[in-house]
């Protein structure tokens, strides 16, 4: 702690003879490292109002600083017009040495005549583009003119995400990676998304993570080949990576160790996280068809019904290794329009048609293998998605009946 100064005594001057002493309020000197706030009957007055920036800026200067005499002013000003005398009397004493060393050209210079230009010469430089409403048929709808003014949808770029989406879907084409898996088969891995599912409740996670999760176990499993002990250990470390890269507040590790019944370490966790990220080269930016299905309900004006019920189909083939190989763009549209023939809502439109890409011949074969997928018998240990969608809370959407098989193919035909 240091020492406080000793400050000095106040001397008040001695009193004449016959007249009373006046009587002063003597304060004590403060340390300088103290600031007190000036009250209006400070010597330095109250407090002064000052715009932003305009006390520490040269725009406003002090009065007393404009208030100078004029008698320097004048000295000020007479210095200066000294030295701009003598600046350029060294100028053109330099303008003088530069054009006699300066060397002597050949070519002769043009003088360019000036001509009147017109108003009908004149090209506007940049033309003006199309807006989206022209470029679109005139019978397909433009979905993402109600959301200009809403600055989270970002609707000026929402074509151009899904395009580029679209382009990804070719670099993470999967092949039947199951023929190189020895100790793998298709109802370990649909056990082991059965289980990602109730995962994904627990935690409450979106369903975002769940689909790139299962898209991350596929890719790894196509580059490394592992055993059956290290399943749940890439399943659990899947939907961590996909909770980091999707989730505002995702699980911490602990959780996940939690979950697992702590038959793997911590140790064991961050490394197959870190293999993982290796593997896929960090790349895990994967296209799910949650995000495409999310799109085309829009443009097809779909009810939270309609939408949740092709969320139902969609979410079911994430267990089925027979549908590993379709793109999510095509499985997200084949589950819609599904949707909407057992809601009995119309078939695909030309909006559908435009924004998606697809016609409906060319969904026509994944719609009967998905419409397949619902007529068959669930399996007996892959419960979590229909018991999921059979609550209310999905709209009971489980408990749908499968359109009719002939009347599926005739209505593709009208």
């Amino acid at each position: 702690m240091l020492p406080l100064r000793h400050t000095r005594p106040t001397l008040s001057k001695a009193s004449r003879p016959g007249k009373p002493a006046a009587v002063e309020n003597v304060q004590p000197v403060k340390e300088d490292c103290v600031q007190t706030k000036r009250s209006p009957s400070s010597p330095q007055g109250g407090a002064k109002k000052r715009s932003a920036f305009g006390d520490i800026t040269n725009a406003n200067k002090n009065q007393q600083l404009q208030k100078k005499k004029d008698g320097q002013k004048a000295l000020v000003k007479k210095t200066r017009n000294v030295a701009n005398n003598g600046v350029l009397k060294n100028n053109e004493i330099n303008v003088k040495r530069a054009q006699r060393k300066a060397p002597v050209c050949d070519f002769s210079i043009e003088v360019v005549k000036e001509e009147t230009v017109t108003t009908e010469d004149v090209t506007p430089a940049v033309k003006e583009e199309p807006c989206v409403e022209q470029l679109l048929p005139p019978d397909v709808e433009d979905i993402d003119k109600d959301a200009v003014d809403d600055p989270y949808s970002t609707s000026e770029y929402a074509m151009d995400i899904f395009t580029y989406m679209r382009e990804r879907e070719e670099k993470f084409v999967l092949s039947n990676y199951l023929d190189s898996q020895k100790d793998i088969g298709k109802e370990m891995r649909a056990i082991l998304v059965d289980w990602m599912v109730e995962v994904q409740e627990n935690f409450e996670l979106n369903h975002e993570t769940l689909y790139l999760a299962v898209k991350l176990v596929d890719h790894y499993l196509a580059v490394q080949v592992v055993m059956r002990e290290k399943l749940q250990l890439i399943g659990s470390t899947a939907v961590l990576i996909a909770s980091k890269f999707e989730e505002r507040c995702p699980p911490c590790l602990d959780d996940f160790l939690y979950i697992c019944d702590d038959a793997y370490k911590r140790e064991e966790l961050i490394a197959m996280e870190m293999d993982i990220l290796q593997k896929l080269n960090f790349d895990i930016n994967i296209p799910v068809p949650y995000r495409f299905l999310r799109r085309f309900g829009k443009c097809a004006h779909a009810s939270m019904e309609t939408l949740t019920l092709a969320r139902y189909i969609c979410e079911l083939t994430l267990q089925e290794y027979d549908f590993v190989q379709e793109s999510a763009s095509k499985m997200a549209a084949s589950c819609l329009l599904l949707a909407l023939k057992m809601k009995d809502l119309g078939g695909w439109t030309a909006t559908l048609q435009h924004y998606s890409g697809y016609r409906a011949l060319d969904l026509l074969p994944l719609v009967k293998r998905l419409n397949f997928l619902i007529m068959c018998q669930p399996n007996e240990k892959l419960k979590a998605v229909r018991s999921k969608y059979s609550h209310r809370v999905f709209f009971e959407v489980a408990k749908l009946p499968p359109v009719d098989t002939l009347k599926l193919e005739g209505s593709f035909q009208t």
